[in-house]
C-alpha cells in the first residue's frame, strides 16, 4: 500500500468512527491549497467496510491522474448522511463534492445546496456517455428538470427464479405475463411446501405491487398530462386483480405480512419458485442457493409490447454550490463516472453502471443478473415509469396510508378498484400541491 493510500485509509477509519465528519468543509481553513495543490473534500454518502475501499481506489487513481489535486475522503454511514448534509447546510462546512442519491436530491436542491451540472456534462468527457433513462430519472426528481448530480449507478426491479425448479418442470424463463402466471401455478406443490411465487404484503410492498401492475398494463406515466394519477386506470385495476388473485393459491398465506427479510428467507430457504426484488439481493441468493440454482429475469413486456419498468433510485456525485473549488470538484465527479472508474464501481458494488461505455465490459457478461438488467435498461424500447419521489408526501402515502390497505386487498376485504381509486386521489392531490408550490 502506498503512503498516500495508507494516509487515506487512516483518515477514512478515523472519520467513520465519528471523529468530526461535519468539521470538514470546503473553506481554505480546511487546507484549501497547500504546496501548490488544490485540496477538495469528498463526502461518501454510504461509508463503511463495503464502499470505503472502493472510493479509496478511485481517489488514488484520480490523484495519480491529477497530481495537483488532493481529495480528502469523509465516510458517512448512509443512515446519517441526510442529517449531516442538512446540518452542514444550516451551519456551514459542506464538502466541495459528495455522494448523493435521488432520494435526497429534492431536499438538497430545495435548500439550494447543489449546482446543476448540465453544462459541465455537455461540454466535457461525459457528453453522450450517460444512460438517458438514468439521467431522466435524476431530472424528474426536481422541479426545474436540471441535472444536479453526475449519475454513477442505479438498480432495477427483476424476478429471481429457481432454475432447477424450472428445469424439473420443463419450463423456460417467462417472457410474457401469461407465461409468468402460468409458471407460478405449475411450480406450486403445497404437499411439498413449494409455492410458485411470494408476494410482498408487508413493509415495502407498494413499489413492488406497482412494478407488476404497470408492467402488465404498459402504462408509462404515473400522472397524465392534466396531473391526474394513472394508478386507477382500468388496465391497472385488472392487473392488480390478477396479482392479488395469486395470494394463497400459489403463495404462502404468511405473505400478507411479508417484508423483505421474510421474503428472502422463504426464497433462499427453498420454498419459493419466483421472487420479486432487485439486483441487490444477489449475494443472499448466491450464498444460500448457489449460482447454479438461481437466475434473474426481466419484468415481462405488456400485451401492447411495451416493457415498462419502474424508476429506481440513482446514486451519483453532486457539486456543492458553496464550494470555492468547483472546477476541481467536478473534475473528480467526472473522473469517477468515466468508463474505467464507473466499471470498477459497478463491478465492486453490484449495481448498474450509468456510463454506457461500461456495457461491453467482460465482467458484465459473467454476471447473468447484471447482464440481463443492462440489456433492458439500454434498450430504446424500454419505458421507465418515473416514480413520484419528488412528492414530499409520497413516502407517507405509500407506507402509512396504502400498505395496510394493500393487505386488505390480498385478504379479499377491499377491491382492487377501491384501493387504487383511493391511492390515485392521494397522489393527484399531492401532485397538485407540488405544482402550486413550484409555480405551475
Amino acid at each position: 500500500m502506498t503512503t498516500r493510500s495508507k494516509r487515506l485509509a487512516v483518515l477514512a477509519t478515523a472519520l467513520l468512527l465519528g471523529s468530526g465528519a461535519a468539521a470538514c468543509g470546503s473553506g481554505e481553513s480546511d487546507g484549501g491549497s497547500s504546496g501548490g495543490k488544490t485540496s477538495i473534500t469528498f463526502w461518501d454518502d454510504n461509508g463503511g467496510p463495503a464502499r470505503t475501499p472502493v472510493w479509496q481506489h478511485i481517489i488514488a487513481e484520480f490523484q495519480k491522474a491529477n497530481p495537483t489535486i488532493e481529495v480528502k475522503y469523509v465516510g458517512i454511514p448512509i443512515a446519517q448522511v441526510q442529517q449531516k448534509y442538512d446540518t452542514a447546510i444550516a451551519g456551514g462546512g459542506l464538502p466541495d463534492v459528495g455522494g448523493v442519491s435521488t432520494a435526497m436530491l429534492s431536499s438538497l436542491v430545495a435548500q439550494k445546496a447543489l449546482d446543476p451540472v448540465d453544462d459541465r456534462i455537455s461540454g466535457g468527457a461525459l457528453n453522450g456517455k450517460l444512460n438517458e433513462q438514468v439521467v431522466n430519472t435524476v431530472k424528474a426528481t426536481v422541479p426545474d428538470g436540471k441535472t444536479y448530480m453526475v449519475p454513477m449507478s442505479t438498480n432495477m426491479g427483476i424476478f429471481w427464479y429457481r432454475t432447477d425448479w424450472f428445469k424439473e418442470a420443463g419450463l423456460e424463463a417467462p417472457k410474457t405475463w401469461d407465461d409468468f402466471f402460468s409458471a407460478t401455478e405449475k411450480l406450486t406443490d403445497t404437499a411439498k411446501n413449494r409455492y410458485g411465487f411470494t408476494i410482498r404484503g408487508g413493509a415495502g410492498s407498494i413499489a413492488q405491487m406497482l412494478e407488476v401492475v404497470y408492467g402488465q398494463s404498459g402504462i408509462t406515466e404515473i400522472f397524465d398530462a392534466s396531473g391526474k394519477a394513472t394508478v386507477n386506470d382500468p388496465k391497472n385495476v385488472a392487473a392488480l386483480e390478477r396479482l392479488a388473485g395469486l395470494y394463497k393459491k400459489v403463495t404462502p398465506e404468511a405473505d400478507v405480512s411479508n417484508d423483505y427479510a421474510k421474503m428472502v428467507a422463504q426464497f433462499d430457504g427453498g420454498n419459493i419458485g419466483i421472487m420479486q426484488h432487485n439486483l441487490g439481493s444477489y449475494q443472499d441468493h448466491l450464498k444460500t442457493l448457489g449460482a447454479d440454482k438461481v437466475a434473474a429475469m426481466a419484468v415481462p413486456k405488456a400485451d401492447n409490447g411495451v416493457q415498462a419498468i419502474l424508476s429506481n433510485p440513482v446514486s451519483g456525485i453532486g457539486v456543492f454550490a458553496a464550494g470555492e473549488k468547483k472546477d476541481a470538484a467536478y473534475k473528480f465527479a467526472e473522473f469517477a463516472a468515466s468508463k474505467a472508474m464507473n466499471s470498477y464501481w459497478a463491478e465492486k458494488t453490484g449495481v448498474l453502471p450509468a456510463n454506457t461505455e461500461v456495457n461491453d465490459e467482460p465482467w458484465i457478461d459473467g454476471l447473468q443478473h447484471i447482464s440481463t438488467a443492462v440489456k433492458v435498461l439500454n434498450d430504446p424500447a424500454t419505458k421507465v415509469v418515473q416514480m413520484p419521489y419528488h412528492l414530499p408526501e409520497f413516502n407517507a402515502i405509500t407506507k402509512t396510508d396504502m400498505e395496510p390497505e394493500f393487505q386488505k386487498v390480498l385478504q379479499g376485504n377491499l377491491t382492487a378498484k377501491a384501493f387504487l381509486d383511493a391511492f390515485a386521489a392521494k397522489l393527484t392531490e399531492a401532485q397538485a400541491s407540488y405544482k402550486q408550490r413550484n409555480g405551475g
